[in-house]
């Protein structure tokens, strides 16, 4: 047994062992260069868009791009890898539909991109506007029996506020925080952020107001609201 051994296992034992380790380093290779496909979920990004111009969707799509290529690229690909890429130079206000193709894909040049979705969109642009809209301060609370409010002071009384022309116009009035004023029977200074309800449109320098409320007495009888 133990010349069997001897001659059939240890000798050219070297040689053995470097085959064998030969062979498990072709087995990898090939099956790192075997071929297969991953998605990625990538966001799309707007690229020149004309400086008075906004977009006006409130939905913009993300883009699932597949791409297939060598296991061992696919194995190292991240998400910022791979991007998908619109040019907007030249738009104007209106509703564009736009195709989203291999064109428009960017990816590591091993990896070859065969889906994506969607394979459209759709958006609506419009005109930026900027304009002043007076704050209206949100005062809420439980007062003092005989106490109502009386005056409320905002500083700054007005704000400016910016985004799609349609929307902009729409707006009233910046509104605060909540404010709880219970318990004030004299006067009480709170500082509070302003803004928009509607995400597309902003606060421009949206620094803290500062909020005066004023209590006043009053009657027996009088409605109080």
């Amino acid at each position: 047994m133990k010349a069997f051994f001897q001659r059939h296992v240890l000798h050219n034992l070297g040689l053995k062992l470097l085959s064998l380790a030969l062979a498990l380093g072709l087995w990898r290779a090939l099956a790192l260069d075997q071929v297969t496909e991953i998605a990625v979920d990538v966001p799309i990004e707007f690229h020149n868009i004309p400086e008075n111009l906004e977009i006006s969707s409130e939905y913009i799509p993300r883009a699932q791009i597949r791409v297939r290529g060598p296991q061992r690229v696919v194995r190292r690909l991240q998400a910022v890898d791979v991007s998908a890429d619109i040019e907007l130079s030249g738009m104007k206000p209106g509703e564009r539909t736009f195709d989203l193709t291999a064109d428009q894909i960017h990816q590591p040049r091993e990896l070859e991109v065969v889906q994506i979705i969607p394979s459209q969109f759709h958006l609506a642009f419009d005109a930026r506007l900027s304009r002043q809209v007076p704050v209206r301060p949100r005062v809420v609370g439980t007062f003092a029996p005989g106490y109502a409010i009386g005056h409320i002071v905002a500083e700054p009384s007005m704000v400016t506020v910016s985004g799609p022309q349609k929307r902009v116009e729409a707006v009233e009035a910046a509104i605060t925080d909540p404010i709880d004023a219970s318990g004030t029977t004299d006067r009480g200074t709170f500082v509070r952020h302003a803004y928009i309800s509607d995400p597309l449109v902003q606060v421009m320098n949206p620094n803290p107001v500062r909020v005066t409320v004023i209590m006043e007495k009053v009657s027996a009888g009088t409605d109080v609201h």
